[in-house]
């Protein structure tokens, strides 16, 4: 199935002609975002956990401590929203209550379970890992069993999603254009810095070469 099925969970109320169901584009942005937010219930009290993560296929893996509350719940199979977005440009109207953002985001609705395997739960801290630098997983010292016990990996099946999308100039109201307002998009990029190397390495150690791109800029 390219398009994830609308139902009343997933389906875009607010402006629903920014609403997008293919799973090309939830993916995109799932791919993008270097942060998620987690929202779950525990006896009745709702709680919002930023974690980093990766997109495998068609699941969504994170780790994080044993006694994690977070992993907890997914670990015994319950319900879970996922949220991520991108934001691309800060909409500055004519008047402050046009103003926006641009922005691509998702939400996404599943349950999960803890990894056990080894193998699978190596493969899901690498998908994490390289989600957030590609090529680290290659020269970093890879998990021992020590660190590996002491961790709690989890996949949670994508089983809704949807994403919003929101481009272009602001819109303002018909008299408000005359206005001499200066109005437009400030565009806004996530990018990397130069690397700052750790105080306590000698220089001898090189800078890899996935990060020295980031020097030369």
């Amino acid at each position: 199935m390219t398009q994830f099925i609308k139902t009343e969970k997933n389906r875009v109320k607010r402006i629903p002609e920014r609403g997008q169901y293919d799973r090309e584009t939830i993916f995109h942005i799932l791919d993008e975002a270097l942060i998620c937010h987690v929202g779950f219930a525990v006896e009745g009290q709702p709680f919002v956990i930023p974690i980093n993560f990766a997109r495998v296929e068609d699941t969504i893996v994170m780790h994080g401590a044993k006694a994690s509350r977070l992993l907890k719940h997914i670990e015994a199979g319950n319900p879970v929203c996922v949220e991520a977005t991108v934001i691309d440009g800060l909409v500055l109207a004519r008047s402050v209550f046009h103003h926006s953002i641009n922005y691509r985001s998702v939400v996404l609705f599943g349950k999960g379970y803890l990894i056990q395997d080894e193998q699978e739960k190596l493969g899901a801290l690498k998908a994490v890992t390289e989600h957030l630098v590609p090529g680290r997983w290659q020269e970093a010292r890879l998990p021992n069993r020590k660190e590996l016990k002491a961790t709690s990996v989890v996949s949670i099946k994508i089983e809704e999603a949807s994403a919003k999308v929101r481009l272009g100039p602001a819109v303002d109201e018909e008299e408000d254009y005359a206005l001499p307002v200066w109005a437009g998009v400030l565009p806004l990029q996530e990018l990397p810095l130069a690397p700052i190397q750790d105080k306590l390495q000698t220089s001898e150690v090189p800078l890899p070469e996935y990060l020295a791109c980031y020097s030369r800029k």
